[in-house]
């Protein structure tokens, strides 16, 4: 397949006319070097990538870049001998839209070395639908089991519930075996996270308390929210559970007390989706297809957006304001 002299691609500038972003015509040779070309079919929008698009976060390491952190689509032209036209390959994080260019384009250029073969079992659209919201919530099942973590710990708490990772986690931790309580502060939202795998819905206040130790409460959890309500997760985990920690939608800070640490051996787990070794990357991209994969995708995915409807999304989604999971159909 030819890629033609010029396509449409959402890009991120900052210079001397100001931070600013949006649909550009860009040739093949404008995109960072690659040893794998794509066609694109879908990407996904990710908290990270409405910080990056609006610049309320200091995501992109240099400039311009086209943003999205994540893409899936078919090889057009590959120099490496492991991809050959035609085939379904992915990428999420690994760069992409931070130091290289990233979905948000009608044909992509990627390092071998971070594109997946599609699994088995996984869908092109599904496997944006998990993009990197559902590698993160993986891997946050991923870490805790390599830490020893049991249903028989008690239940796990998911902050957040009703975004992309939190939904997701929901799930994935229910399909694993798992009880899955969700907190979210969107009461009108029950249903919907009860239908996803969510054992009981809680509001924010399960997670209001400012003590350094309560009773414990949960087995361990996924936080996505940080501040507080991680802080008392913490103080709510049973005896050697563990709380995975995957993002700051509310805040980077965390004001706590070594006291769940060194009494009850509580783990606090850090999950960095973006920079997952390969290997590690592989074998969660195969549970994804196969024994982890969600069962309420289509549910899960709540939009659908076209490329140039990315600026009407991000300011919601920073607002707090999104539901599961926004597909970006290229």
């Amino acid at each position: 397949m030819t890629v033609p002299a010029a396509f449409n691609a959402f890009r991120i500038h900052n210079d001397a006319a100001a931070y600013r972003s949006g649909i550009e015509q860009v040739s093949i040779d404008d995109l960072a070097p690659g040893e794998v070309t794509i066609k694109t079919a879908y990407s996904s929008i990710n908290f990270k990538d409405a910080l990056a698009g609006t610049g309320e976060g200091k995501i992109l390491r240099k400039f311009p870049l086209v943003g999205g952190i994540d893409v899936a689509g078919h090889v057009v032209a590959s120099s490496d001998a492991k991809f050959k036209e035609g085939d379904a390959v992915l990428v999420t994080g690994c760069g992409l839209s931070e130091t290289r260019d990233g979905g948000y384009s009608e044909y992509a250029r990627l390092d071998a070395k971070w594109a997946i073969p599609l699994p088995a079992g996984l869908s092109l659209r599904e496997s944006m639908v998990l993009g990197t919201a559902g590698f993160t919530a993986a891997l946050a099942l991923f870490r805790l089991l390599e830490n020893r973590q049991t249903p028989e710990l008690g239940p796990l708490a998911v902050s957040g519930a009703s975004g992309g990772v939190g939904s997701l986690a929901l799930d994935i931790f229910s399909r694993a075996g798992f009880e899955a309580h969700a907190i979210s502060g969107k009461a009108e939202q029950a249903d919907y996270l009860k239908s996803i795998g969510a054992s009981q819905v809680l509001g924010r206040d399960a997670l209001a308390t400012t003590r350094p130790m309560e009773s414990a409460r949960f087995g361990g959890g996924l936080d996505n929210v940080g501040g507080p309500m991680l802080a008392s997760l913490l103080a709510q985990t049973a005896p050697y559970g563990n709380v995975a920690t995957a993002g700051l939608a509310a805040t980077h800070d965390l004001g706590t007390t070594v006291m769940p640490f060194i009494i009850r051996g509580v783990s606090l787990l850090g999950i960095a989706s973006a920079g997952t070794a390969r290997a590690i990357r592989d074998e969660i991209w195969q549970r994804l297809a196969s024994d982890w994969k969600p069962a309420h995708l289509d549910r899960i995915c709540t939009r659908e957006v076209a490329l140039s409807e990315l600026p009407q999304v991000f300011p919601g989604m920073l607002a707090g304001g999104s539901l599961g999971r926004t597909l970006v159909v290229i």
